[in-house]
């Protein structure tokens, strides 16, 4: 990603995998979304579940997305590039994953090239039988376990670092496979949610922070793993509880059993779940995201007040904190920008005179609601500005009077190595310039972001206690929760591959 020193020029667009051209300006001013994952057991139609449940996750990658299903001593699987509506929605593509059981993922690249041999679930034949594996997350340690293993024979078939784990079970001596499986988690380190499956076994994990979200549902008596609530809501699944941090639970024909492998540590699930990626209607940790979210915007309203005739989110994201910030201000909420859901990336052309146009295909101004007004613009996250500072000058081309722009998150000064792809901190405006600085490049009025005790209060809670914070909010202070061992290596060649593939 470009550093936002060089939002003055005009970068060239860029294909991606799909041979479409997307424009770095607006595709890289925003967090990408981690994974999401999806696993049942003892359904007969666990791959149709499955589809549905990847579905409704989709906002957690949009790059790939794979199933593995179990039945009759084989496993099966596919695995493709795209969304997951364009390869599971067909009735083909369901009835070659037949069996009662099955896990999913759908991606977003943080490791690891958008290839298919990335796309998750990997697979992997043991002397006990196949394993199936699909991670939310990123390992610290990847980089350092895989040259190690490397080292020691194993060959690499990917390039992501859910790979390790696969190298890490199979050379267990263990005798018992969920000893095995434990002895391979004691390892990493770094945010996981894992769902696996064995010809006889559903198997959840979740990292010991809790970092990663894994939540357990109920369909009919059948077990149901997945990232979020909002996969069980579609399929009409129950709510059980959310994986504890540290657990590891496997799921057979004798029921449910439950593993504490780890020593307890104060749990420190990811802020930006809250903050941007989980859906709105989502539980994430007991807490509705959507009433998180509002009170974020209130709580943005309570420190960074301004004179204004309306409050304007920015699509979707902003919406949220948007009516909150209203309702404590009394300032009216208008939608004074129209999303467009249905400009594909294929509809961008490699032509200057269209790369220009690409925010307004994306986002439109409302006139009749902004002109002649002093306006807030609300969104979640500010990353690079260059999104930002299109969004503040479609604003005054459409006649508002005043362009006030309140971001319902604080600074965003470190980078994520968790499973969120940020820029390096060259690349993170708020880590580059003062307040001031942004405001003038973004070309607003005025910007305030809300504080980090700010956010804490929005959660329910007094404010951030630095000896022992509740979240991992690494992204704004820089107090990152597990040792970061792959950053450690500067000296050592980072490339992953050899091997140059299409797709």
């Amino acid at each position: 990603m470009q550093s936002p020193s060089h939002d003055a020029a005009k970068p060239k667009l860029e294909p991606d995998q799909h041979h479409n051209y997307r424009d770095p300006d607006l595709d890289g001013d925003m967090l990408r979304e981690k994974c999401g994952v999806f696993g049942i057991f003892n359904h007969p139609d666990a791959a149709a579940i499955t589809a549905l449940g990847l579905h409704a996750l989709q906002h957690r990658g949009q790059e790939a997305a794979g199933i593995v299903s179990f039945e009759g001593g084989r496993f099966h699987s596919e695995r493709r590039l795209g969304l997951v509506g364009d390869t599971f929605s067909r009735a083909d593509v369901i009835a070659r994953l037949p069996g009662t059981a099955a896990v999913g993922h759908t991606r977003y690249s943080t490791t690891g090239e958008t290839i298919l041999r990335n796309v998750q679930p990997l697979f992997a034949e043991l002397n006990a039988g196949g394993f199936a594996v699909a991670h939310n997350g990123n390992l610290t340690n990847g980089l350092t376990l895989r040259r190690e293993l490397v080292r020691h024979g194993a060959m690499m078939q990917s390039t992501t670092d859910t790979e390790v784990i696969l190298h890490l079970v199979a050379q267990s001596k263990r005798n018992r496979f969920i000893d095995r499986y434990i002895e391979a988690l004691r390892a990493i380190e770094g945010a996981y949610a894992l769902v696996s499956l064995t010809n006889k076994k559903l198997v959840g994990a979740r990292d010991p922070l809790g970092i990663r979200p894994l939540v357990l549902g109920d369909l009919d008596g059948s077990p149901i793993l997945a990232s979020e609530t909002c996969a069980l809501d579609i399929i009409g699944a129950k709510f059980i509880r959310d994986i504890e941090p540290g657990e590891v639970i496997v799921f057979d024909e004798n029921g449910a059993q439950s593993h504490k492998p780890f020593a307890p540590l104060p749990p420190r699930p990811c802020i930006f779940e809250y903050i941007y990626f989980a859906r709105p209607d989502s539980i994430v940790g007991g807490r509705s995201v959507y009433d998180v979210r509002k009170a974020m915007g209130a709580q943005l309203a309570r420190e960074t007040h301004v004179e204004a005739d309306v409050i304007v989110p920015v699509p979707d994201s902003g919406v949220p904190a948007a009516i909150g910030y209203s309702r404590e201000s009394g300032i009216p909420f208008e939608l004074g920008i129209i999303r467009n859901h249905y400009v594909g990336r294929t509809f961008i052309q490699p032509t200057q005179s269209v790369r220009e146009l690409g925010v307004r295909m994306k986002h439109s101004a409302n006139r009749a609601a902004i002109e002649g007004k002093r306006i807030v613009l609300i969104d979640d996250s500010l990353v690079r500005g260059t999104t930002s500072k299109k969004i503040v000058k479609m604003m005054r081309d459409a006649g508002a009077k005043e362009v006030h722009f309140r971001i319902a998150s604080p600074p965003i000064t470190h980078p994520d190595y968790y499973g969120i792809d940020t820029p390096d901190r060259t690349g993170l405006l708020a880590a580059t310039h003062t307040l001031e600085e942004m405001c003038e490049l973004i070309g607003a009025d005025s910007l305030a972001f809300v504080s980090v005790d700010g956010i804490y209060r929005a959660m329910g809670e007094p404010g951030r206690n630095p000896a022992a914070p509740k979240f991992a909010d690494h992204c704004f202070t820089g107090d990152y929760p597990t040792p970061l061992t792959d950053m450690r290596e500067i000296e050592a060649p980072r490339q992953l591959s050899l091997l140059a593939e299409a797709s």
